[in-house]
C-alpha cells in the first residue's frame, strides 16, 4: 500500500474538517452559536463529505487499480487502495445526506413549537407541538416520494448496454497453446520480464482472427452505482445551469472586487452616498411595513395564501407575493453590501484591510485562467468525437514525470473549481432572476438553513463534477477505478445513456457559460429590484 496515498488521505480529510469547522465557526449567525447542534454536526460532516468526493477522484488517478497489472504481475504503479469500496461508500452516503439527514434537520430548525407568539393577541391560548413530531412527518412524506422514485427507477432502468468488439478466429488455438512453453522463477513469483515474445504461431493466429462486429453485453449493476448514476443525473440539471453560470461569474466579481474597491470619500461625496443611502433604506422600510400589514390582515381574516390551490387566482396572487418578498429580500441584502462599502470607506476606512482586494484581482485573475481552460479543454477533448488534442491531459501527464504530486494537484485544483463555479453559479441566478431564495454566505450573519441549503447544493454537484471530470480526463484518468464505474456502467445505463453519449449537458454548460458571460458583459453589476415597482405590485395585489 502506497504511503504518499495514505498521507494525502490524513491530510486531505484533516483540512476538509478544519475548515468545516472554521465556516460554521466564522459565519454562523450569533442566534445559532449556542443551539442547532444537530443541524451544526450534519452540516460540518456534509461539508467533509463533499470535498471527500471531489478529492477521491484526484487520489483514485494515483492509485491507478484499474490498470491490470495490479492483479498480482506487475503491482509498480498500484497505490493497493480499495477505491471501489470507498466509492461505493460515497454513492451511499450522497443520497443519506441529501434526502435523509439535511431534510429533516431544515425541518426541524424551521419547525414552530408554538410557543413563540405564546400570550399575545395572535395566540393567547397556545398548545404546544413537538418540534421533532413535525419534522417527522415532513421527513416521512420526503421519504416515502424519493423512496419510490429510487425503487421504480432501479426496477426498470438498472441494466447497462456496454458494446463491445466481438473478434473470430478461423484458425484453431490449440496447436499454438500446446507449443508455447513458459519459464517460472524458481521463488514462484510470475514477473512480466519472463514473458517471451511473439513467435510465428503467434503471428499466425493474430492473423487468423477478424473482426466479427459490435455486440452488446447486457448486465444489472449494482444498487450503488446505480444510485451514482441517478444522482448525477438529476445533479446534472443544477450543475449545468449553475456550473456553467458560475464559470463566467466567478472570476468576474473577484475583479469587480477590486475594480469596485472602497475609496476615501471627500465631503461632497460622503454627503451624496449618505443620502443615497437613507433613501434607499426608507424606501425598502416602506415595503416592509406594506408586506407586514397585508400579511397580520391575510392572518386576521384566516386566509391562507401558501401551498398548492386548484383557483388560478390563488396560485397568481401567490406567486406575485411570493416574487415581491424575493425582490425585496434581494434589494435587502444589495443594500446591506452598500452599506458595508459606504462605512469601509468612512468611519472604518483606518481599519480596512488594503490587500484583500488585491487578493480578490490575483484570485480573479487565476480563476478566469482556470475558466478559460476548462472551456478550452470542452472544446478541443470533449466535445469532439475524436478529440482534437488531449490538452490538459498531457499538462498533468508531463507534472507526473517529474513530480507526480503536482500532477494530482492540479486535477483536484481544477475538480475542486467546478464546484465552487456551482456555488456562485447558484447565488448569481438566484440574485439576478429572483427564482428562489438566495442564501449568501456572510461572516457571522449566516442561518443554519443557509448552511444546509448551499451544503445540498454541493452534494448535489459533486457527483455530476466526479462524472464530468473522469470524462474531460479520461486520458491521464485511464485506470482509476471511477473510470470503469461511469465511464464504463454509467455511462451506457438504459434511459440514462442518452444523455451522455450525446453530450447534452455539456452542451448546456457551454450553452450557459457563453449566455452568462455576453450578459454580464453588458451588465457586470448585480442591481436591486425597483421599489417602486414592487411597491406598485403590492398595492395591485392588495387591491385584488
Amino acid at each position: 500500500m502506497d504511503i504518499f496515498l495514505i498521507i494525502a488521505i490524513i491530510v486531505a480529510l484533516s483540512i476538509l474538517l478544519i475548515t468545516s469547522i472554521y465556516l460554521l465557526v466564522y459565519y454562523q449567525h450569533p442566534d445559532d452559536h449556542n443551539d442547532a447542534y444537530a443541524p451544526k454536526l450534519i452540516v460540518m460532516l456534509g461539508f467533509c463529505l463533499a470535498g471527500w468526493t471531489v478529492l477521491m477522484f484526484p487520489i483514485d488517478v494515483a492509485n491507478n487499480e484499474g490498470y491490470p497489472g495490479c492483479a498480482g504481475y506487475d503491482t509498480r504503479f498500484c497505490g493497493g487502495l480499495n477505491m471501489t469500496g470507498m466509492w461505493n461508500a460515497v454513492f451511499w452516503m450522497i443520497p443519506i445526506w441529501t434526502f435523509i439527514l439535511i431534510p429533516f434537520a431544515t425541518f426541524y430548525y424551521e419547525s414552530d413549537d408554538g410557543m413563540l407568539m405564546a400570550g399575545t393577541a395572535y395566540d393567547p391560548n397556545p398548545v404546544k407541538r413537538s418540534r421533532i413530531g413535525q419534522a417527522l412527518c415532513y421527513q416521512l412524506f420526503v421519504l416515502i416520494i424519493v423512496g419510490l422514485i429510487f425503487l421504480v427507477t432501479y426496477l426498470t432502468l438498472s441494466d447497462t448496454e456496454i458494446p463491445v468488439e466481438s473478434y473470430v478466429a478461423t484458425q484453431s488455438i490449440s496447436s499454438m497453446i500446446s507449443s508455447q512453453v513458459y519459464t517460472i522463477s524458481g521463488s514462484g513469483n510470475f514477473s512480466i520480464t519472463e514473458l517471451q515474445d511473439m513467435n510465428s504461431n503467434d503471428s499466425k493466429y493474430y492473423n487468423s482472427v477478424s473482426d466479427n462486429g459490435e455486440e452488446t453485453i447486457t448486465l444489472q449493476v449494482s444498487v450503488s452505482t446505480f444510485f451514482a448514476g441517478l444522482m448525477a443525473w438529476l445533479g446534472w440539471w443544477l450543475f449545468a445551469l449553475f456550473g456553467g453560470i458560475g464559470l463566467a461569474a466567478l472570476p468576474l466579481d473577484m475583479i469587480l472586487a477590486f475594480v469596485n474597491r472602497p475609496r476615501h470619500l471627500d465631503a461632497v461625496e460622503f454627503a451624496e452616498a449618505q443620502m443615497s443611502l437613507r433613501e434607499r433604506v426608507n424606501e425598502l422600510v416602506d415595503i416592509g411595513e406594506m408586506i407586514k400589514i397585508e400579511r397580520d390582515q391575510k392572518a386576521t381574516a384566516g386566509i391562507q395564501t401558501s401551498g398548492w390551490s386548484f383557483d388560478t387566482d390563488s396560485r397568481k396572487a401567490a406567486r406575485d407575493e411570493r416574487q415581491a418578498l424575493l425582490g425585496f429580500k434581494q434589494a435587502v441584502y444589495l443594500l446591506e453590501q452598500d452599506v458595508e462599502d459606504f462605512q469601509a470607506m468612512s468611519a472604518n476606512y483606518e481599519n480596512y484591510n488594503p490587500l484583500v482586494p488585491f487578493i480578490s484581482l490575483i484570485c480573479g485573475l487565476c480563476a478566469a485562467i482556470m475558466s478559460i481552460f476548462w472551456f478550452l479543454h470542452i472544446f478541443v477533448f470533449i466535445v469532439p468525437d475524436p478529440p482534437l488534442a488531449p490538452f490538459l491531459n498531457n499538462y498533468f501527464k508531463w507534472f507526473d514525470q517529474w513530480f507526480p504530486l503536482f500532477g494530482v494537484l492540479s486535477v483536484a485544483l481544477f475538480v475542486v473549481y467546478l464546484l465552487f463555479c456551482a456555488v456562485k453559479g447558484c447565488f448569481k441566478f438566484g440574485i439576478r432572476f429572483m427564482f428562489f431564495q438566495i442564501h449568501p454566505m456572510k461572516i457571522g450573519k449566516t442561518y443554519m438553513s443557509s448552511f444546509m441549503f448551499n451544503i445540498a447544493l454541493v452534494l448535489l454537484c459533486a457527483l455530476p463534477v466526479v462524472q464530468f471530470s473522469q470524462e474531460a480526463f479520461s486520458d491521464y484518468a485511464a485506470f482509476s477505478e471511477i473510470r470503469q464505474i461511469y465511464g464504463v456502467q454509467v455511462q451506457n445505463l438504459k434511459f440514462f445513456s442518452r444523455f451522455w453519449t450525446k453530450n447534452v449537458f455539456i452542451f448546456m454548460f457551454l450553452a450557459f457559460f457563453l449566455l452568462t458571460g455576453v450578459y454580464l458583459a453588458c451588465r457586470p453589476r448585480d442591481k436591486a429590484a425597483n421599489p417602486e415597482a414592487l411597491r406598485d405590485r403590492l398595492r395591485a395585489h392588495k387591491q385584488k
